[in-house]
């Protein structure tokens, strides 16, 4: 399975890269996890007639504001978005008069509303609640007999283990520098995203959603990843366009 980042920043887009989203290339689906600026690349990767699925953490405009873009894809295929309760109701927003609706759109796109538990359909995977300052959903995913843990804009929580438990693959966010006090919303530092993979026993670790406005250079992720290694090994700081096998 191929997993490409598609956008690595959190909050705002910068010259480093695009706000949240993860393309997940499987045997079966296109799999994206959230629908920041970023997934304004998806056309450049997807070539099959795959089913493409989207999850979504939560509803902040970091998160989904990649729905506007969607006018210019011409995928022939179906797209299922799956978030929250609520999240259907909440994606109304994604219309006039702010851009065109969903359902103008060329594209077929379906919409699920999701409470925490594990599911079956369209591939194995649970979900649950993380700690934020508003409902956002953490996933666990199983598909090509390998599972991937995506866990963003949460603080330390009992979920974040729970769902990290011996992943082959745990994409945690940093929003936060080594060392930093949360102010707020609760967000990660590279080294409690370490202790998490390394307490869960995960096969690696992949550092996302980097805080547009404290993580300004490639030098200030590499630092990141530099103390989460001192912690748990196999980490790496990823960044807009990175290729990574599982």
């Amino acid at each position: 399975m191929k997993v490409v980042f598609l956008g690595t920043n959190g909050w705002y887009s910068t010259g480093l890269g695009n706000t949240s989203c993860i393309l997940m290339d499987s045997e079966e689906y296109y799999v994206v996890l959230d629908a920041g600026d970023g997934i304004y690349k998806l056309d450049e990767y997807v070539r099959l007639e795959k089913p493409i699925i989207i999850f979504l953490s939560h509803l902040h405009l970091d998160h989904i504001i990649g729905f506007h873009v969607f006018n210019k894809f011409r995928f022939s295929q179906d797209i299922k978005i799956y978030g929250y309760e609520g999240t259907k109701n909440g994606l109304r927003i994604i219309s006039h008069p702010y851009t065109a609706s969903l359902s103008e759109l060329q594209l077929k796109t379906k919409t699920f509303d999701l409470k925490e538990g594990k599911y079956c359909q369209p591939f194995p995977f649970t979900c649950k609640l993380l700690v934020h300052a508003d409902q956002c959903l953490g996933y666990r995913l199983e598909l090509d007999n390998r599972v991937i843990a995506y866990c963003t804009d949460t603080g330390i929580c009992k979920s974040i283990y729970e769902l990290s438990e011996n992943a082959d693959l745990l994409i945690a966010e940093c929003s936060l520098k080594p060392g930093q006090v949360e102010g707020g919303w609760p967000h990660l530092r590279p080294e409690d995203a370490a202790s998490i993979a390394r307490e869960s026993q995960v096969g690696r670790l992949a550092l996302t959603h980097f805080d547009a406005s404290i993580y300004k250079s490639i030098e200030d992720r590499k630092y990141a990843e530099a103390i989460a290694k001192k912690i748990f090994q196999k980490t790496i700081a990823v960044f807009d366009g990175l290729e990574i096998e599982i």
